[in-house]
């Protein structure tokens, strides 16, 4: 928690524009309004498309952004970013980068950006940059939770877009810990499978109704692995003749001999990212490092999350790691 109140931290995180944002530097202040009121450009996102409806979601946002503007101005351009975390920055989002070339844009045809909802908009200290390009530039930025446009020279405005800001980021950590407890559970207590696909040897089988009632209205159940009769018997072959001795490359040779099918060719569906289709050395090791074979439930092996490439580089990258063996 002390790095989530360490700004420094927070700065390197989120990343600096690369040119000065710095408020109020060579900033002027936001124009005048157009004749018949503000021209706003709309900015929403949504983080999923796999469990929101994008349109339902653009039109929530939008609604909250005309109540704000009515008599004032109105929408004359929309800007939405859909499967998108909060925590990528403006430039990292596709529609979010088209917004700031507009901003810069002298003809850009708006006065104003209205931004959905906070959270929606922004993580950590992300808007204090955004409101500083858009100083510059002549252009206004509106929330729903200001009641109107932003003033970071009013102390209020500073202190609400700080709480904003750590409030944001407080809920993206409550919400991965309460996932990750809730999935520890299940799999240690339940039982249950909460992998993608299930491993070489296995298949998945039902395993009762979901205990969710709305998910079990909807007919889905939860599942759990039991032997696959195809495939099962080459793991079981795998383990015992490698106890017996025989190196890793003579078991790639007979299997490759004998024409039985490796992970990827008994499933292609699910395995198009790989283009071989014979046994390597590689994934006989994995198999026979893979506890589960051995009776263990294993879950949580990797992590996935997005750090820097170095301390002082501001662009993130995709970071998987192998978890310790206690988590």
């Amino acid at each position: 928690m002390a790095a989530l109140c360490d700004r420094d931290v927070l700065t390197d995180w989120m990343g600096l524009w690369t040119e000065d944002d710095t408020y109020g530097a060579r900033g002027a202040h936001p124009g005048p309004a157009a004749v018949g009121g503000l021209r706003f450009a709309f900015y929403g996102r949504t983080s999923t498309i796999e469990h929101q409806d994008p349109e339902t979601s653009r039109a929530w946002q939008l609604e909250v952004c005309e109540v704000l503007v009515a008599g004032r101005g109105r929408i004359v351009v929309q800007f939405f970013d859909a499967g998108r975390p909060r925590r990528d920055r403006w430039r990292d989002r596709p529609e979010a980068a088209e917004l700031l070339a507009a901003i810069r844009d002298p003809n850009r045809g708006f006065d104003a950006i209205v931004v959905g909802e906070f959270e929606r908009g922004f993580a950590g200290d992300q808007i204090q940059h955004i409101v500083a390009l858009c100083r510059r530039h002549g252009v206004q930025v509106w929330l729903p939770e200001a009641g109107g446009p932003l003033d970071l020279d009013d102390p209020e405005h500073r202190a609400l877009i700080r709480m904003l800001g750590e409030q944001s980021l407080r809920e993206v950590i409550r919400a991965r810990h309460r996932a990750m407890a809730a999935m520890r559970i299940q799999t240690r207590d339940h039982g249950r499978y909460l992998g993608g696909r299930a491993p070489y040897g296995y298949q998945l089988v039902p395993a009762g109704v979901h205990p969710n009632l709305a998910e079990a209205r909807r007919g889905r159940c939860v599942y759990r692995l039991e032997p696959d009769p195809e495939t099962a018997p080459t793991v079981r072959w795998l383990f015992a003749e490698r106890r017996a001795g025989r190196s890793m490359k003579d078991l790639v040779v007979a299997l490759n001999r004998r024409g039985v099918p490796c992970p990827a060719e008994h499933d292609p569906e699910r395995n198009r990212h790989r283009t071989r289709r014979r046994w390597t050395a590689q994934s006989v090791a994995s198999i026979l490092a893979n506890p589960r074979y051995t009776g263990w439930q294993v879950w949580n092996r990797q992590s996935v999350d997005h750090d820097h490439h170095t301390p002082s580089e501001r662009r993130r990258r995709r970071v998987t790691r192998w978890n310790p063996t206690n988590h």
